[in-house]
């Protein structure tokens, strides 16, 4: 069997990409980082197949060790200081982590190195959040990168330093420069789950307004779960490549709201929703649509869930969750 080690596996992506490659006929490994970690719970009652790795992307030696025990085939990094906001308070730490980290683990897989035969294959989570103050709409793989967040920079290093050590060392080693991706399993601390969860709970009763920052930046948003498929289809080429993975469609944030609340059933939105500056960014990124041709012709891959079906998907599963939490009836 095939052998999978994911970093980043408590993240919504990482609990995907485990489900997909599971049903790909993978043995999963997972890196989990401290001692009693409480989202390695969920993991292990969501997936028990999964066997979790203690493992630092700030730390070299525990990620030699992890690939040691772990043995892999392919290395997933999807480990990664990855909210946006947070990484403005926390540069140095998000440096650290989203972009040096990349590079312990290149350099890791290259101490470890599988067998001549069947060398380690890696796929680097990169993001769309590289484009940043875009010089050209849609972004593909050739557009310019212009990041406008510490969390944008360290990706553009990341990706940079895996395209250096696939173009040095001849390491079998992809980017996937993946733009937003969403679904019932995404942080409550990031807009598209902020917003689904709120209006969930004003439906029900047990919120009474939304704060956001700015209505009006647009963003390629799709299902994480079509997303995770793309990555798995980067390693299984013959030769290693990156790829842009997009619905080619942008939304404002003000249509995500405006469709979160008709899917709850809420009328008059405007009356819900208040904007607070302190919610905007020192930077802010305005648009952001992918243009995935490439992944479409070389992958073979395409998004199959559209806009309306990932809010509605949102919605639906945060009304059954704060119902449930909160033992009252769905309306």
């Amino acid at each position: 069997m095939p052998r999978a080690f994911i970093t980043g596996i408590t993240g919504q992506d990482g609990r995907h990409l485990a489900e997909f490659l599971h049903g790909q006929g993978y043995d999963v490994y997972g890196m989990v980082k401290g001692q009693s970690n409480p989202k390695a719970v969920q993991v292990v009652d969501e997936m028990p197949f999964v066997e979790l790795i203690p493992g630092d992307l700030a730390d070299l030696p525990s990620l030699v060790a992890a690939l040691e025990l772990a043995q892999p085939d392919e290395v997933y990094n999807l480990g990664a200081i990855s909210f946006v906001a947070l990484s403005f308070s926390q540069a140095e730490l998000t440096a650290n982590t989203t972009g040096l980290g990349v590079l312990r683990m290149l350099e890791a897989i290259r101490m470890v190195g599988g067998t001549q035969s069947n060398p380690i294959r890696f796929y680097q989570a990169s993001s769309s959040e590289m484009f940043g103050k875009v010089r050209e709409t849609p972004q593909d793989e050739r557009t310019a990168f212009h990041p406008r967040s510490p969390y944008g920079c360290a990706k553009v290093f990341g990706h940079d330093i895996t395209v250096n050590y696939r173009e040095s060392y001849g390491m079998y080693a992809c980017s996937g420069i993946l733009f937003n991706h969403e679904g019932p399993r995404r942080g409550i601390e990031f807009v598209s789950r902020k917003v689904t969860n709120a209006v969930a709970r004003i439906r029900l009763g047990l919120q009474h307004e939304l704060v956001l920052g700015t209505l009006d930046t647009k963003r390629d948003w799709g299902y994480a779960g079509d997303f995770v498929r793309a990555m798995w289809l980067m390693l299984q080429q013959d030769e290693p490549d990156d790829y842009v993975v997009a619905t080619g469609t942008a939304h404002t944030v003000r249509e995500l709201v405006e469709r979160a609340f008709a899917e709850a059933g809420i009328e008059g939105w405007e009356r819900y929703v208040r904007q607070d500056p302190k919610f905007y960014r020192p930077a802010e990124v305005d648009l952001l649509i992918g243009d995935a041709t490439k992944a479409r012709r070389e992958l073979g891959w395409q998004p199959e869930v559209d806009f309306a079906e990932l809010v509605k998907m949102m919605v639906d599963h945060d009304m059954r969750t704060e119902a449930t939490k909160a033992g009252v009836a769905l309306p």
